[in-house]
């Protein structure tokens, strides 16, 4: 199983009054690394994938150690823990070589803008998401 390397840069203004990341840039982090995943199939090679929209259904995330700012980038790593018909789930890890951060997850939906619907998951995408799936993950390719 292949996984998403993600190099992502902190910024002072991540802080909060503790000194450390605040709990809520982490949702930022993983934004920016999911879209970062999804959109490599996406329109610079002419490929519709992913490029109609999608929305977030679900975020879980597990603090483990706090993040303190400092100038080198944190590594965020992504994954496929599931996929369905309309839906997929990618895992995360904010991290450095020897250290934990964050565990998360998020389902994404694909989202047809036009019509203001969810939609299926093409052929094509769910052929790139294959290269990043975990198979060892429970339920990891529902019907």
């Amino acid at each position: 199983m292949a996984r998403h390397i993600y190099s992502c840069p902190l910024r002072w203004s991540d802080m909060d009054a503790f000194g450390h990341v605040n709990n809520v840039v982490f949702l930022r982090y993983l934004e920016e690394a999911r879209i970062d995943f999804m959109f490599r199939l996406a329109p610079g090679d002419g490929s519709p994938s992913f490029s109609g929209g999608s929305v977030v259904a679900r975020h879980e995330i597990d603090y483990v150690r706090p993040l303190v700012h400092r100038h080198e980038p944190v590594t965020i790593e992504s994954w496929v823990t599931k996929i369905s018909a309309a839906s997929l789930t990618i895992a995360y890890e904010v991290k450095d070589p020897d250290q934990v951060y964050v565990r998360a997850s998020t389902i994404v939906v694909p989202f047809d803008l036009e019509a203001q619907r969810p939609r299926r998951i093409t052929a094509e995408e769910k052929s790139y998401l294959l290269e990043y799936m975990d198979d060892s993950a429970p339920g990891a390719l529902a019907a």
